[in-house]
């Protein structure tokens, strides 16, 4: 019965900021935006006791299929509406929201997120906002409409609960078999990659893939007596890098002698702890929104070294998460889904070719630090998206006191490197991360309040 040329959807126990409408309709004016939400918090009794902001990244494909984290406020133009030939749908009761936001999505235009904390959510004893398993049927309603979501935009996948209730997995089908080139830059530190080639081929479930050592200036005896040990493995082929170290130099050298439809840039100091780890890779790389795919990485004592990089955290880019425990839940369960984010680290890093060849590799102007940032910000920039997945476990033995700074040489070498990437991407670093929420710290990588 509504006349109006948009809908603004408003539980009746809930509450809205007093600027909430104007502030949708001066995104509406200034971006012609079709699709609108903004943050919102929980509340029990007035919005003064409120506990649980969420602060939320913008448009996310991937993360709005692990979970309905749009929820509220959400506004939408009627015109869009009719467009997916109607609203709820009883089918999808208890997630009828999420079946919904997942169909205007998909066609909208022009999809804006106000970062502000524009509705309030009661929670109260039956109310899916203080417990899920007060109302189980919604989660079976939203892995239907996953589910059919999934059939509308062509994926093949099957939608299984994650570690959360609300919180989804999908399983995605792998197409065909293609190869699999894992790039290892490689000096000494023989017993790290011994470590390293062992568990890839000891725990690996995936079978069709090359190892290729970039071999950079080794001069221990027995690394070379390890490089003469694998001679007879198929699998493994040893390359030479006789230049100065630089990371992507030795990386673009590696790209260059594999044989695979795609490149898995991997430290020597990393061990596979998940075996299907390059499956669960795989099966976001293969898709053509998707440019580039990382894993959770952790520390020896098994704190998270690496969960997806953040832009402008530092001044530059930070690890999400960084040095929280494993199995941490993390700011807003993010460290138990698969989601878009800005850049994911090249210490295990998986590319299709025809896009590491379209963005031409690593910029070799950085020799050691933001190499991956500034690959993964042009591969964005080639309208490609970047996933992070919790499902491929590693573990990563940098240390975590590792420096940079540590020499006058290093000093120089990493400024010169800070320059350059503000010199390419200072409007972007303006901008702010479109996956971290402006109200979210960039002093530290915990995901705290600014």
């Amino acid at each position: 019965m509504a006349s109006g040329d948009y809908f603004v959807l408003f539980d009746h126990d809930d509450i809205l900021h007093p600027s909430a409408l104007y502030e949708n309709m001066k995104v509406i004016c200034r971006d012609e935006a079709d699709f609108i939400y903004s943050d919102e918090n929980t509340f029990h009794e007035t919005p003064q006791d409120a506990y649980c902001p969420h602060f939320k990244p913008d448009y996310a494909p991937d993360t709005l299929r692990s979970y309905n984290y749009i929820c509220h406020l959400t506004v939408f133009k009627k015109s869009l509406l009719d467009e997916i030939g109607g609203g709820f749908r009883s089918q999808f009761d208890g997630s009828q929201d999420y079946d919904m936001i997942l169909r205007l999505t998909e066609k909208a235009r022009r999809i804006a997120h106000i970062p502000k904390i524009l509705y309030f959510w009661r929670g109260h004893a039956g109310s899916v906002a203080s417990d899920v398993s007060a109302k189980a049927y919604t989660v079976d309603a939203a892995k239907a409409a996953l589910t059919e979501h999934l059939d509308r935009v062509g994926l093949k996948g099957t939608v299984l609960d994650s570690s959360i209730p609300s919180t989804y997995r999908i399983k995605y089908g792998i197409e065909g078999n293609p190869l699999i080139s894992i790039v290892i830059p490689n000096m000494d530190h023989m017993d790290d990659l011994k470590k390293c080639i062992d568990s890839i081929l000891g725990l690996s479930t995936w079978k069709h893939f090359e190892i290729i050592v970039v071999e950079n200036n080794s001069k221990q005896a027995e690394t070379f007596e390890y490089y003469r040990s694998l001679k007879d493995c198929p699998e493994i082929r040893i390359v030479t890098w006789e230049g100065v170290f630089n990371f992507s130099a030795i990386c673009n050298f590696g790209a260059k002698a594999a044989k695979g439809d795609y490149i898995l840039l991997l430290n020597n100091d990393i061990q596979v702890i998940t075996p299907d780890w390059m499956e669960q890779m795989l099966m976001f790389a293969q898709r053509k929104d998707v440019g580039a795919a990382g894993a959770m990485l952790y520390y020896p004592d098994d704190t998270i070294q690496h969960a997806g990089v953040i832009l402008g955290i530092g001044g530059v880019a930070g690890h999400s998460h960084k040095y929280f425990k494993r199995g941490d839940y993390g700011y807003a369960s993010r460290l138990t889904i698969a989601q878009n984010l800005s850049a994911v680290t090249a210490a295990c890093c998986l590319i299709p070719r025809r896009v590491w060849e379209q963005v031409r590799g690593l910029d070799e102007g950085y020799a050691v630090a933001f190499n991956d940032v500034d690959l993964c910000l042009r591969i964005r920039e080639a309208g490609y998206l970047i996933v992070w997945t919790p499902y491929a476990e590693l573990y990563h033995f940098e240390s975590k006191s590792r420096g940079y700074e540590d020499t006058a040489e290093k000093r120089t070498r990493f400024k010169g490197e800070i320059d350059r990437f503000f010199a390419r991407w200072s409007d972007a670093l303006a901008r702010g991360d479109p996956y971290y929420s402006p109200n979210l710290t960039l002093e530290r990588e915990d995901f705290s309040f600014r």
